[in-house]
């Protein structure tokens, strides 16, 4: 069932809003919008704010919409169903997947971080099965080299004059696998834990 802020809302009658979703990527987390009026069948499907599908009237309430992300190849499908007289429930597929499944799947699949420099936010995330590292949006340049201690070192710039790099090491558990540290500056820095827009950002303008 469709989430506004993951949970299922009640319509809104000023602008007839039904739905929200948020997909983590490599690049950046995606908010989705979705807006249906079940009088007139209008449609609107906005990304991060952009109006990408608008249909002011259609006579059939049910159906899909099918789309891309910027500049990804992930396809998304917004099912319309009805679940009784004048109610309709609205589901998200991300890549063939639900939108609870792809979310799972992203958790495990990415390390992101929220870092703060020189009063500007950057978004660090970890592809954990190939070790690319994407900076604000953009795969970045990287150098790895081996540990004593076992592992690996992966290091890349993030702007500003400042140098990151990741160890990515066995944490000792088969279950858990591989734990990925990152460090800016030679400081360690948390991760995001959960969702990205409650996760806390490590601000670094104290550190010298």
């Amino acid at each position: 069932m469709s989430k506004l802020d993951d949970d299922l809302v009640s319509k809104n009658f000023e602008n007839d809003l039904v739905a929200t979703w948020t997909v983590p990527m490599s690049d950046k987390v995606y908010k989705i919008e979705f807006e249906h009026g079940t009088t007139t069948g209008k449609r609107i499907l906005r990304v991060n704010g952009k109006e990408i599908i608008k249909h002011d009237w259609m006579f059939k309430l049910v159906g899909r919409e099918i789309f891309e992300l910027n500049g990804n190849r992930t396809i998304l499908k917004v099912s319309i169903d009805a679940v009784g007289i004048f109610a309709y429930e609205y589901t998200l597929q991300v890549g063939g997947k639900t939108y609870e499944k792809f979310r799972e799947q992203q958790k495990k699949a990415l390390q992101i971080w929220l870092v703060r420099m020189a009063e500007e936010e950057i978004r660090i995330c970890l592809e954990k099965e190939t070790l690319d590292v994407w900076v604000n949006g953009s795969k970045v340049e990287t150098t790895g080299e081996f540990v004593e201690e076992g592992g690996t070192k992966t290091h890349f710039e993030i702007g500003a004059g400042a140098s990151a790099y990741i160890i990515s090491q066995s944490s000792g558990k088969r279950q858990i696998g591989l734990v990925h540290q990152l460090y800016v500056n030679d400081a360690l820095i948390r991760p995001c834990e959960g969702n990205e827009d409650q996760a806390v950002i490590t601000s670094m303008d104290n550190e010298k």
